[in-house]
């Protein structure tokens, strides 16, 4: 098996779906012999922030001088992004060698993906593993350490099929990945009933934003604080005129309405995001839309996204290609990791 032959394999299992509860994945890691209960975890959960709030807390770990594993989600460049240690993507050979040996499972893509990640990290010794979980918290496949620090950054609604219709029921999901011998960092106090019998000890952010969550984080661990959160693709990015930005929720929208007006965006989304309310906000603030299909088993239609955009906004279409979207000279392109992944490529 050669790299790309891994990856495809992997990527397959798509396929799969979203497949909550960790039945499978731990019956893998019995295989490789639980590598997650060898490491010093921080886990994070949250609905928004939890990539870019990993990324600044590996960072700063990595700057006073540790060893840091680092996963997180979707990726946008390359494969092997998700799975860094002090800032270097996991080898194709390594990852290849990792695929091929544990081939044999029943797990989703994130499943094995997630496998891979702990047996890798623990086999290079790692002094740290940040963590940023998939989706929600309590059935998420990252969630099958023993101890961690357990870091919850913003509560907003997103995976309602799965996670539950309410910011309580959505918080209670994602408390699942506290432990009673360890401790947890909220990012805010709004929740904390739900947070403060699941853990040892519940420290709460003093401002409910991202670089004060990591700072209080880094203060729990005795490190000096950071300035700024680290910048990350596809997050809020300019690239040449174009903004640029994956979020695919209503907390999201709202963050991104304000740096927005009169735009022509090029948009794409998965099928169980609350594609109505997204376009509420974003789509009055565009002169034109253009919906197109995204590679992935869980978009939604161009079609169907269309019909939803034309609610909002009177000049909306819908492209065969993400490249012939591209010709309409686009100042947005937005609501999917994924279909940004594509559009990267061609630019």
């Amino acid at each position: 098996m050669n790299y790309n032959e891994a990856q495809n394999f992997i990527i397959k299992k798509q396929s799969l779906g979203i497949m909550p509860g960790l039945s499978r994945i731990n019956k893998l890691l019995e295989t490789m012999n639980n590598p997650q209960n060898e490491l010093k975890i921080i886990h994070i959960a949250g609905t928004n922030g939890k990539g870019t709030t990993a990324e600044t807390i590996a960072d700063a770990l990595i700057n006073e001088g540790y060893k840091v594993g680092l996963f997180t989600s979707p990726w946008v460049i390359d494969y092997r992004e998700q799975i860094q240690i002090n800032g270097e993507f996991i080898s194709e050979n390594a990852f290849t060698e990792y695929v091929e040996k544990y081939s044999d499972n029943d797990c989703s893509e994130f499943e094995f993906l997630t496998a891979i990640v702990y047996k890798y990290f623990a086999d290079n010794k790692v002094d740290y593993a940040v963590v940023e979980c998939g989706m929600g918290g309590r059935d998420d496949a990252t969630n099958v350490e023993n101890e961690n620090l357990s870091v919850i950054t913003s509560i907003s609604l997103d995976h309602t099929d799965y996670l539950g219709s309410t910011l309580k029921e959505i918080a209670e999901n994602k408390s699942g990945i506290c432990r009673k011998n360890s401790d947890c960092i909220l990012y805010s106090d709004e929740f904390a009933e739900i947070f403060k019998d699941k853990c040892r000890k519940l420290v709460i952010s003093p401002q409910s934003d991202n670089l004060s969550i990591v700072n209080t984080v880094l203060s729990h661990l005795g490190l000096k604080h950071v300035k700024a959160l680290k910048k990350l693709p596809a997050r809020q990015e300019k690239r040449e005129n174009v903004l640029f930005d994956g979020g695919h929720n209503v907390a999201a929208a709202k963050a991104l309405e304000s740096l927005i007006k009169n735009e022509t965006a090029v948009i794409g989304m998965m099928k169980d995001k609350d594609v109505e309310g997204y376009f509420r906000i974003i789509a009055p603030k565009c002169k034109k839309i253009i919906c197109v299909d995204v590679d992935n088993p869980r978009a939604i239609s161009k079609e169907e996204l269309s019909a939803v955009a034309k609610k909002y906004c009177n000049d909306v279409s819908a492209a065969d290609s993400a490249e012939i979207a591209l010709q309409y000279n686009p100042t947005l392109i937005c609501g999917s990791f994924y279909m940004i992944r594509e559009i990267y490529n061609l630019f």
